[in-house]
């Protein structure tokens, strides 16, 4: 992959900037972190097809989910200015959701996107699912994957350390939770940063989460609509 720097590019409001081990990111409020060294764009857990899975399995699911997803995506490129969308694992959710609509849906939204490179670092549902067809021209990667040579960031599916680099990635879905004065609490998704990973919140429309047990040293930065916040510890 070649990449060249561009012009900066402003930071989308709402979001926050990250300087851990060597590197710039930004975690942006549309769950998914954007490299500006690198043009690309990170997100986790898209489990595209899992509403019509749902639905062929007799279960009264809502539709429009592939379309939200894609049009979330397109916001996010268009904000950044990413040449590289990068898919850290479970862009499919099982194969029963990998049809030929699926496809072509992807197919007619890549064509918008003239010059747009991207990665799919295959997860547990795709290894089900099965790879994409090659008339998507998607860069198909097992884990950790180094997207940039010479620079400290491997991209994986599955949390995990990898010596002398951050890792990103998603698989857990995380949330956080947040408590208000009238004993009231919020579940919601998470970024969490510690001992050298960082794991996205999944970015599909139609996916659970889960709430998890975060050391005493992560940092965890939730996503409340349209702004990230940092939570103390």
């Amino acid at each position: 992959m070649s990449w060249a720097p561009v012009e900066p590019v402003a930071i989308p409001k709402g979001a926050v900037e990250l300087h851990a081990h060597g590197l710039h990111l930004v975690l942006l409020a549309g769950c998914a972190v954007w490299w500006p060294k690198a043009r690309m764009l990170f997100v986790a857990d898209v489990h595209f097809g899992k509403a019509a899975s749902f639905r062929r399995a007799g279960q009264p699911v809502p539709r429009g989910t592939t379309a939200d997803n894609l049009a979330r995506l397109s916001q996010l490129l268009g904000e950044t200015a990413s040449k590289h969308l990068v898919f850290l694992g479970d862009l499919v959710h099982a194969k029963s959701g990998a049809d030929t609509v699926l496809w072509a849906t992807l197919e007619a939204w890549l064509a918008c996107h003239a010059g747009l490179d991207w990665t799919l670092v295959r997860g547990n549902h795709d290894l089900h699912a099965g790879d994409p067809p090659a008339a998507l021209r998607m860069q198909l990667v097992s884990e950790p994957w180094t997207p940039l040579p010479g620079e400290p960031l491997v991209a994986c599916h599955h949390p995990q350390r990898v010596p002398g680099t951050l890792a990103l990635a998603g698989h857990w879905h995380p949330t956080a939770r947040v408590f208000g004065s009238a004993r009231d609490r919020l579940r919601l998704p998470c970024f969490a940063l510690w001992t050298r990973r960082l794991v996205l919140p999944a970015f599909g429309a139609f996916t659970g989460t889960a709430p998890m047990r975060w050391p005493p040293e992560a940092q965890l930065f939730v996503v409340a609509g349209d702004r990230v916040l940092q939570l103390p510890r």
